[in-house]
């Protein structure tokens, strides 16, 4: 593995989440070491991504000499065992990776994966569960949870702030939120996002980028 960069991703897990992620990476240019206990997972990615491997990354000396002293970043996208996860990523910990991923399957899971040695944990059916619950239950035509409180979300204008410019809408002291971007409508097709100023002059159809407290995006999204 003389030829991985330090830049490279080591992909542990290459189930329907790790293999997917290994892909996208690989699409994007980033070299990735896929490594997986099952022999068939590993060949149905052999022509796939450029580097895969059987191995058992619960052994401290597999990851040795698959050159995880290479790698900054490592994700452990090992899916339902769950102690070969925690063990995984309290390995990489002790290996001194520097940038650890982990996938969880509840919350649980994820405070262990953290205590451990894992710097970033996510719990991808949770997230998208909530993501989904967030465009169901409002105006929002997109959601992204940025923090722990505080979000961004792809919505329409309500009709109090069209055609004033939004320096004068008071927003921010009405709702708590700032608008970032907008689309206008009125270029059809060929419209893009622009930075939003105080000047900006909302129309009915925009689309906006606002962000806020998820409490204050959500109470944004209902206004009609």
């Amino acid at each position: 593995m003389a030829d991985i960069r330090t830049e490279s991703v080591m992909v542990i897990g290459l189930g329907r989440f790790g293999s997917a992620l290994a892909l996208e990476l690989t699409s994007r240019g980033t070299e990735v070491l896929g490594v997986d206990t099952n022999r068939k997972l590993v060949q149905n990615l052999s022509g796939r991504l450029p580097h895969v491997v059987v191995a058992d990354s619960t052994d401290i000396e597999a990851l040795r000499q698959l050159g995880i002293a290479e790698f900054r970043r490592a994700v452990v996208a090992i899916g339902t065992d769950i102690q070969a996860s925690i063990l995984t990523a309290s390995l990489l910990s002790e290996l001194e990776v520097p940038d650890i991923w982990a996938k969880a399957i509840n919350r649980q899971h994820g405070r262990i994966l953290s205590r451990v040695g894992a710097h970033h944990v996510v719990l991808p059916e949770h997230d998208m569960g909530e993501r989904v619950a967030h465009l169901l239950s409002g105006r929002m035509l997109d959601y992204i949870e940025v923090d722990e409180d505080f979000a961004m979300v792809k919505t329409k204008p309500p009709r109090d702030i069209v055609s004033v410019p939004l320096g004068e809408t008071g927003l921010r002291a009405r709702y708590g939120v700032t608008v970032v971007a907008v689309k206008s409508q009125a270029r059809g097709d060929t419209a893009t996002f622009t930075y939003a100023t105080s000047d900006t002059v909302l129309m009915y159809g925009d689309v906006i980028l606002v962000v806020g407290t998820i409490r204050d995006v959500e109470r944004f999204a209902e206004v009609d």
